[in-house]
């Protein structure tokens, strides 16, 4: 008796966010601290992938605080947010191998991107999106991502709908 074949992991792509331009369009109408509180949420809902792996690099979670920082002072210090942004990205490129912590780290680094340029939040969900569909199996990506995706483009509705103030 053989073993069924384990079905092949598809290949992330960015067909996700491109077939459905409702974040795209909502990211272009909403205001930049609440497209930050957005990424925030994004970036924070993949991190554990990140620190369960590596748990003693704070440099994504660094990114984090240094947006939420932004947000409550108002505070712009260019080489602050591009430090914090380099930085989850270098820790990103240290984890090597493509992977949702990678991914994680990513999704951190672009966050606080936000405060310098407000579309960076999509690279956050996007970076978020793409750690689910590394951390999930191949026989429930589809429905994996299709849950995140939506879940992106509720709770950006929401937090515009509220507008939402950084907790």
């Amino acid at each position: 008796m053989s073993a069924k074949p384990q079905k092949k992991k598809q290949k992330f792509s960015l067909a996700h966010y491109r077939k459905d331009k409702r974040i795209v369009e909502l990211v272009k109408e909403t205001d930049q601290k609440t497209l930050a509180v957005w990424a925030i949420d994004c970036a924070e809902r993949v991190l554990p992938y990140f620190q369960e792996e590596y748990p003693e690099d704070h440099r994504p979670q660094k990114a984090i605080e240094t947006l939420k920082t932004w947000i409550k002072t108002g505070v712009f210090k260019m080489a602050v947010i591009r430090r914090a942004s380099l930085d989850a990205h270098a820790a990103a490129r240290e984890v090597g191998k493509d992977s949702a912590a990678r991914s994680a780290a990513r999704a951190a680094g672009q966050a606080v991107a936000t405060a310098h340029v407000p579309t960076h939040s999509i690279g956050s969900a996007i970076y978020a999106l793409q750690a689910v569909h590394r951390a999930t199996n191949a026989a429930n990506i589809q429905t994996a991502t299709a849950e995140e995706r939506e879940w992106q483009y509720q709770h950006l509705l929401k937090l515009k709908k509220d507008n939402v103030e950084i907790r």
